[in-house]
């Protein structure tokens, strides 16, 4: 069981990880979603190819949440990071830029940090990774918590180790845990202390479920009958 180690009054934030407008605007109507990462990949998922339209696409999630929306760079180089960073910025308020963990990735953090312009700090697998971007400034770190399962590492303890480090020091950079794959995932990372979980619809609508849930709700309905 994970120890908790986080105190705060801020509320853990949900995020879904997804370029699909309609689970985003479902995981919104739920009431609970916080913000929306997405990623090459899942653009491309959704077919959405060619930059002004995959520009377009994120001005379309924003308009659907009103939270954070991560959207990733492609280049991972300083100039060409710098250069896509400030275009998605300039997209919409509610635009974090997302930054690959790599050296270039770092400076770019720090450069955009300095600009005022937030950024999530993505590929993450090491507590020493997680502190080189707080160190420079990113709004959100994101270590990949079920690829690290994938690789028989303990993705829950690197959130644990990257929790107390930023607790030591009072980072304010929070952590966002990605690559969540079911509701253990969610429930352990907000024992452990997360500030942000990004995971799949399925994974959030899963914590609704209970056997004893449905159980009790079939005996309520037939008692109402008689």
């Amino acid at each position: 069981m994970p120890k908790f180690t986080k105190k705060t009054n801020n509320p853990m934030k949900f995020f879904i990880d997804t370029a699909n407008l309609d689970q985003i605007k479902e995981a919104q109507d739920l009431g609970v979603l916080d913000g929306v990462t997405t990623n090459p990949s899942l653009m491309a998922k959704e077919g959405i190819k060619g930059q002004n339209n995959i520009l377009k696409h994120y001005v379309d999630i924003c308009n659907i949440t009103t939270g954070d929306v991560s959207a990733e760079v492609i280049a991972t180089d300083f100039d060409g990071m710098v250069k896509e960073g400030e275009i998605l910025a300039d997209l919409h308020e509610r635009i974090v830029v997302k930054i690959p963990m790599i050296k270039d990735g770092i400076k770019a953090i720090k450069y955009f940090s300095d600009k005022g312009i937030r950024t999530n700090c993505t590929l993450v697998f090491s507590a020493g990774q997680a502190l080189l971007a707080a160190k420079a400034g990113a709004t959100y770190v994101s270590p990949f918590v079920g690829r690290l399962d994938d690789v028989s590492t303990d993705g829950i303890r690197l959130i644990e180790e990257i929790r107390v480090i930023y607790d030591n020091y009072a980072y304010e950079t929070q952590i966002l845990a990605a690559s969540v794959r079911h509701p253990m995932h969610i429930i352990q990372c907000a024992q452990i202390g997360a500030d942000v979980i990004t995971a799949p619809l399925s994974a959030i609508m899963s914590l609704l479920n209970h056997p004893l849930t449905d159980k009790g709700l079939a005996q309520f309905l037939e008692d109402a009958k008689k």
